[in-house]
């Protein structure tokens, strides 16, 4: 996966390193510079900010716009008691963070991370639940003993980390130096617990240089953390509006979708909604804070019980464990640390399960408890791929595209949510199949994420999200006019929107949007489905004209047939398996089988460009059979334009070219035609 991993800004990790050794002197990035533009996008900075190494083994650096944007350097030594000045803010302070610096101190761990004094526990939660899974993490911190200081090797030291975040599609390895925001030698952001820890530090300023700054990070979104440390996709579920507290059925199927994502090596949070400002880090009677993200580190089903009696009883409870990201306050209701419910469990399942009494912020709750306190839990599911796995694997298609504006509604691709009629339809559309008779489908729409910087302020989403529409058969042309939807997201002004269908099979298009028409951006559509859905842009919005048309002719008109269903065919005792064909000029259309019924609904469309409108559409009815399959009856459809009624109820009739008589059985068809090939 990471031969495709991208340098960001186009630096490069290796040649920087080997430029500083050569050089031996300590890396400073130009395009993250050790200044008030770095820390905040607007305001002004309280107290005095030193940025400091965690150890500078090798006193050197250079004076600020010696380096060039691609990180290049031009170096001098540092005398010892040399300071510098950049923007009216105190830089490097020959002064250590610390002694004896490591980017691990006894292994990665979820308590390693405490929040400092930014707003971002949602990024230290996605930390929290990055450190828990190893073959994450080291994604996220690639080569990590190379990384590491190594003490008997001071001067291979460079003062240079890089770190890998998936963007927008794609990996990238962003470059930084080891220059941290102190206030009276304290790390002023995230730290860990051992003050000679420093990969949080580290990934942190990484993500704050993507974002544009550290302030950017105040206020951020879990989702967006979990999604950059893994490549997967993020899945909202709000608890209070789905009534999981109270509606057990449900609330076991969600735990078992929960442990299902933990298990496969997903990440997820959980928090408690902020309704007014003065709700934020509000603590509650019940020691939870509000508008706070806790990371969820551990799911399990616990068996309750002691010695032999506990595996011959059944009785398990679903078990949840979250830490707050401060590092302390913790839940303090039925099953907290210290509470007398653990007397159920025995010793070893304790042992087993890392249960604490220490105030350390990490705690256990019933499901049953977190689905009452908290309001919304977000799954991020790790979308497995390969195809040597033994668990379910996923088909991905990846497809990139753009909100545009122009004068010409044809070419028009911004035409805001479905409220506005006369131009929801000039929007980007996408369709993909279900090629199975229902399938789970996962659908992930990313607008592209926005730097906040002093130059061009915060950086804002749009309002997104997208409809999903069961389409003709055999479309193949952009939609112009509603059909049946099939599934709908919700509108939000996040920077990802995440949908879970079950759809039956069929023919479906997407239709990705802003809320508003006219604005504009880059998105990134993501569709999961477990066999090859073909997803595709629709570009045209009719047959296009070739070198051929004058010869073989160019359509007149576009009809629309829908297939409703049949009653009374010839059938056996057990009824009939019948399915039904829409043929025009050399094209069809096939529904499935239905099977055992003399009154089947096929609620199936195809849609025609017919160069000979003259000549009838035909619909057949076929008997499925195992050595040929039996002819049921059939009808013509003129599908005139001017024909005004749109439901047609027909009789069945024989193949016979000269007096066809009638079969048993009618066939329901909806037809609509027009000489304006866009009308449908």
């Amino acid at each position: 996966m990471f031969s495709c991993v991208k340098p960001y800004e186009d630096q490069n990790y290796s040649a920087l390193k080997r430029a500083c050794l050569r050089r031996k002197v300590l890396f400073e990035d130009p395009n993250f510079p050790a200044t008030d533009d770095s820390l905040y996008y607007k305001g002004t900075p309280g107290p005095t900010v030193r940025w400091k190494r965690p150890k500078v083994s090798l006193l050197a650096s250079h004076r600020p716009g010696q380096g060039d944007k691609r990180g290049r350097l031009s170096a001098r030594p540092v005398t010892q008691g040399e300071s510098q000045e950049c923007g009216g803010l105190l830089l490097a302070s020959p002064q250590d963070i610390c002694e004896d610096p490591r980017l691990f101190v006894d292994g990665i761990s979820s308590h390693d991370l405490h929040q400092g004094q930014v707003g971002n526990c949602w990024f230290v939660a996605a930390c929290s639940s990055l450190a828990s899974r190893e073959s994450l993490w080291q994604k996220v911190i690639p080569d990590w003993k190379e990384q590491e200081w190594d003490p008997e090797k001071p001067s291979a030291y460079a003062g240079i980390f890089h770190f890998h975040f998936w963007r927008f599609g794609e990996w990238v390895d962003v470059v930084i130096d080891d220059r941290l925001p102190t206030v009276n030698n304290q790390l002023i952001y995230c730290h860990s617990n051992s003050r000679s820890e420093f990969w949080c530090a580290l990934v942190e300023k990484a993500y704050a240089k993507l974002a544009g700054c550290y302030q950017a990070l105040d206020g951020g979104n879990t989702a967006d953390a979990l999604v950059d440390f893994t490549g997967g996709v993020s899945e909202p579920i709000d608890l209070t509006e789905g009534g999981f507290a109270n509606d057990e059925a449900k609330r076991n199927q969600l735990f078992e979708r929960v442990l299902k994502v933990h298990s496969r090596g997903g990440l997820i949070s959980a928090s408690i909604k902020a309704v007014t400002a003065a709700d934020m880090e509000a603590r509650l009677a019940c020691g939870l804070v509000k508008g706070h993200a806790y990371a969820i580190t551990d799911v399990r089903k616990v068996r309750l019980g002691h010695g032999l009696l506990a595996f011959f009883k059944s009785e398990k409870l679903d078990m949840i464990r979250l830490r707050n990201p401060w590092g302390e306050r913790e839940w303090n209701g039925p099953w907290s640390d210290t509470s007398e419910e653990w007397q159920k469990v025995s010793k070893s399942e304790r042992e087993k399960m890392g249960v604490t009494v220490q105030d350390d912020g990490e705690f256990w709750m019933t499901f049953e408890d977190v689905c009452r306190y908290f309001t919304d839990i977000i799954k991020c599911r790790v979308i497995n791929t390969s195809y040597l796995s033994i668990h379910k694997t996923w088909e991905e298609a990846r497809l990139r595209g753009a909100w545009t504006r122009h004068e010409d509604p044809r070419k028009n691709r911004s035409g805001g949510c479905i409220n506005h009629k006369d131009t929801f339809f000039q929007n980007p559309q996408y369709i993909f199949d279900v090629k199975k008779p229902e399938d789970e489908v996962l659908i992930c729409i990313q607008q592209r994420p926005k730097q906040s910087t002093r130059r061009d302020g915060k950086g804002e989403n749009l309002a997104i999200g997208f409809d999903i529409y069961k389409v003709e058969e055999n479309r193949e042309y952009r939609m112009h006019g509603l059909q049946h939807r099939a599934a709908s997201s919700i509108y939000i002004n996040s920077r990802s929107v995440f949908l879970r269908t079950d759809q039956p099979e069929g023919r479906y298009v997407i239709i990705p949007t802003t809320f508003e028409p006219g604005h504009t951006g880059e998105f990134l559509l993501r569709v999961f489905t477990d066999v090859p859905s073909n997803c595709r842009e629709l570009r045209l919005d009719e047959p296009p004209h070739s070198c051929w048309s004058s010869l073989c002719g160019y359509p007149q008109q576009v009809t629309q047939v829908h297939i409703l269903g049949a009653t009374g065919l010839k059938d056996s005792s057990t009824g009939a398996n019948s399915y039904v064909i829409i043929k025009c000029e050399g094209d069809k259309v096939r529904s499935a089988v239905q099977k055992g019924t003399s009154t089947p609904e096929y609620n199936v469309k195809g849609i025609f460009y017919r160069k000979k409108p003259g000549q009838p559409i035909t619909v057949q009815i076929w008997n499925h059979r195992v050595l040929k399959d039996e002819f049921l009856g059939q009808v013509h459809l003129k599908a005139d334009p001017d024909d005004l009624q749109a439901l047609h109820t027909l009789h069945l009739q024989d193949r016979s070219s000269r007096q066809p008589s009638d079969l048993p059985g009618t066939v329901a068809v909806c037809v609509f035609s027009s000489t304006s090939l866009t009308a449908v």
